[in-house]
């Protein structure tokens, strides 16, 4: 296990030149052994006790000394509560969990009924620091965490008594936590204060959450049917303080004004828009694209966030067409690949199919990714190597097609 010293470490990732299944992570807690390739089918969430997590001595003596605690008060037994990629239905005794290894998690709850019907999911992104104590409180009316924050007081008393607390604290489950840092290396403290809801707590919810409008007088010329239709129902749009505060990728600002030929270049290479959403809103940094990348991933995957979905694909349906992009940020796009190559294996293999089409979103985006990777002319060689690589395994595990031409993508040229 590192020393004090080297738990001050950013996370670091290799990954090997010829295996791509071999990584190496360093963690804000130290090294975490090497991961091996899992089954492509692997599940969001895993289950079970709460407390079943094996670990050596050693390992559990050092997250206990070093790593931080979640007092969750008053929760109802049965809930269904998680932390991270794992997810437990809690006893009558719950009242949080230890161990949590210092850096970003992702907590989540679903309140459970009397009749076992479970809630739409809500959760939030913490920073844990090391041996930090973060209490928390249920709120039974509202089925869900207390938007009024639990005073300093009582917080420092359950701080002071972690002893007599233990037998009611779930283990952090550190086998999950290799998983856990694959999906979220990228995601950083900036990363959070840009996406994250500005309401209560931070909360991101599986379902929207719907305000009513102030009450609009009706026009006279309005027949009286329609009169007694707006009466009866109010207004109601999305409250914006609950709404995850993703990027804006829309290309129209960009295009207005523009010839059209160089709408038509735009669009067929995409690096301007990658180049202009670093430079004017990432602050110049490239890592904050990944960063948002995972912050979608985890709120779809494990928070249940259709908008997030759809925040992924479109990022990434953006960085497979940057050709430019490629020859100028080649070390950029070997991390995406490392990033993607993680996400595929935590998704069921017909996730991406369309019902109706029965094409494969994924299988259509990667496609030109992997023209411009293994064909563009100055591609750093690194970079060819590396797609060659991914697109490879993705056809061995996934039995994934990526030599037949969508139409549907093809570029609209614009005549002058």
């Amino acid at each position: 296990m590192a020393s004090a010293k080297e738990i001050e470490g950013p996370v670091e990732e290799q990954l090997d030149s010829t295996d791509l299944s071999h990584m190496k992570f360093y963690s804000k807690f130290g090294r975490i052994e090497d991961i091996s390739s899992r089954k492509a089918n692997s599940t969001a969430q895993s289950s079970g006790s709460i407390n079943s997590t094996k670990m050596d001595p050693e390992t559990a003596r050092c997250l206990f000394e070093e790593g931080a605690f979640l007092i969750f008060l008053d929760v109802p037994e049965k809930t269904e509560f998680g932390i991270d990629v794992s997810s437990w239905n809690v006893g009558e005794k719950f009242k949080g969990v230890k161990m949590i290894p210092p850096g970003i998690h992702f907590v989540h709850y679903s309140a459970v009924s009397k009749h076992n019907v479970t809630a739409p999911r809500t959760g939030f992104f913490h920073d844990f620091k090391r041996k930090e104590v973060v209490v928390k409180r249920w709120d039974r009316k509202n089925e869900g965490l207390d938007t009024l924050p639990v005073c300093a007081e009582e917080s420092e008393r359950y701080a002071s008594s972690l002893q007599n607390l233990d037998p009611f604290l779930g283990a952090y489950p550190y086998d999950t936590y290799k998983r856990w840092i694959s999906m979220s290396r990228w995601i950083t403290d900036i990363t959070l204060l840009r996406l994250v809801p500005t309401g209560p707590n931070g909360c991101i919810f599986a379902v929207q959450q719907l305000e009513s409008q102030p009450y609009v007088c009706l026009s006279r010329s309005e027949s009286p049917s329609r009169k007694r239709t707006k009466a009866t129902l109010p207004e109601m749009k999305v409250s914006e303080e609950t709404r995850i505060r993703f990027s804006d990728l829309s290309t129209k600002r960009l295009c207005r004004g523009a010839q059209p030929s160089d709408i038509t270049s735009m669009n067929m290479d995409k690096s301007v828009f990658l180049d202009h959403w670093i430079a004017d809103e990432l602050h110049g940094s490239p890592a904050e694209v990944l960063g948002e990348v995972q912050f979608a991933f985890v709120c779809f995957l494990v928070g249940q966030v259709y908008d997030a979905f759809e925040q992924w694909k479109n990022i990434v349906a953006l960085l497979s067409q940057c050709e430019k992009a490629m020859l100028d940020r080649p070390d950029f796009f070997l991390d995406v690949i490392g990033l993607l190559y993680f996400q595929v294996q935590e998704i069921p293999k017909d996730f991406f199919v369309d019902v109706v089409s029965q094409e494969n979103f994924l299988t259509n985006t990667l496609q030109s990714f992997f023209a411009i990777a293994e064909h563009a002319d100055g591609v750093d060689e690194r970079l060819r190597s590396r797609a060659g690589q991914f697109r490879k395994y993705l056809q061995k595990m996934f039995k994934w097609d990526f030599s037949m031409e969508s139409n549907e993508d093809a570029p609209v040229v614009v005549d002058l």
